[in-house]
């Protein structure tokens, strides 16, 4: 089966029927599926208590994710589902002394088999379907597959530089990342060579041009004003000019041997905008390299995937 991080199958038909009665569940549990529910309790125990829609099911603290029971994983990434999707297979049902049956759930069992089936076999350069999970000033965290995180460093989001992940991304966003670095299951993300070469966004646009850009940083030498993600203009000084301003700025020339753009700013503003989904110009499963810069220019800029362990 695929594998894919949590909340992609809670909506499939599939998963649906899969909770429509109690012989449904049963028949999953018969043949080990992986599904996915809704938790909406983690009691005082912190285990978690799963609406299957015919009936609940609870996924016992130590069965919530893994490394709980080794210790190496804290409770917050339990208590963190709540009111979220969570992946599980079924294990048992039980019943108590009033007859209502629970099923019991294993979330930990279905991220072994995401990893042995999965992201063992993954490689650098492999590019992945994953969910943004949470934010931090270093960088972004993803769900590569049944809830199983993996950082993407604020350095591989982008070309053009930002201060905080949440300048591209809201949680919950799917994205695509490539796999920069392997050691064993531990893997590191990137983001940026998706994004498109030096001379793919810079196509986009023709010298004498107005167009939109923001503001990324105000240097002696003059300001940086981003394009695309993946390219970003200088401009001449400008009074009142700040980071994250909003900018209307006209194409003065575009170098690819020394892949600048010149800029020109027209008018900057404040406006408090929303990240949207990105748009990628790689959409293959796998890169050996990638080369950002214009073959003109006298500088390379380029990334090779290899694996580490």
């Amino acid at each position: 089966m695929k594998f894919y991080p949590e909340g992609h199958l809670i909506e499939q038909a599939d998963n649906k029927a899969a909770m429509l009665n109690a012989a449904a569940l049963s028949d999953a549990m018969r043949e080990s599926r992986i599904l996915e529910a809704r938790s909406i309790i983690c009691d005082n125990e912190h285990n978690l208590i799963v609406d299957l829609k015919c009936m609940r099911g609870i996924i016992p603290r130590e069965e919530g994710a893994l490394g709980i029971r080794e210790g190496t994983v804290r409770d917050i990434a339990i208590i963190s589902r709540v009111n979220k999707p969570v992946c599980f297979v079924i294990t048992d049902f039980i019943r108590n002394a009033e007859g209502r049956i629970t099923a019991v759930l294993s979330r930990r069992q279905a991220q072994e088999r995401c990893l042995e089936q999965y992201i063992s076999k993954l490689r650098c350069g492999d590019v992945i379907p994953a969910r943004v999970t949470h934010l931090e000033s270093f960088g972004a965290f993803a769900d590569i597959g049944c809830g199983i995180v993996s950082l993407l460093p604020i350095d591989a989001i982008s070309v053009s530089r930002i201060d905080h992940p949440r300048e591209r991304f809201t949680v919950g966003m799917d994205i695509r990342a490539v796999i920069r670095a392997k050691d064993g299951n531990r893997i590191t993300l990137s983001h940026k060579e998706l994004l498109g070469t030096w001379k793919q966004n810079a196509d986009r646009f023709r010298v004498g041009e107005t167009v939109a850009g923001i503001i990324r940083s105000v240097e002696p030498y003059g300001i940086f004003v981003e394009l695309t993600p993946n390219l970003a203009g200088l401009a001449e000084l400008r009074e009142y000019t700040y980071p994250g301003q909003q900018a209307s700025v006209f194409i003065k020339n575009i170098l690819p041997n020394r892949m600048k753009v010149k800029l020109v700013i027209v008018e900057c503003f404040d406006y408090a905008y929303k990240p949207e989904p990105p748009a990628y110009f790689f959409t293959g499963s796998h890169m050996d390299s990638f080369v950002y810069s214009p073959e003109e220019s006298d500088k390379t800029i380029s990334a090779q995937f290899t694996s580490h362990g």
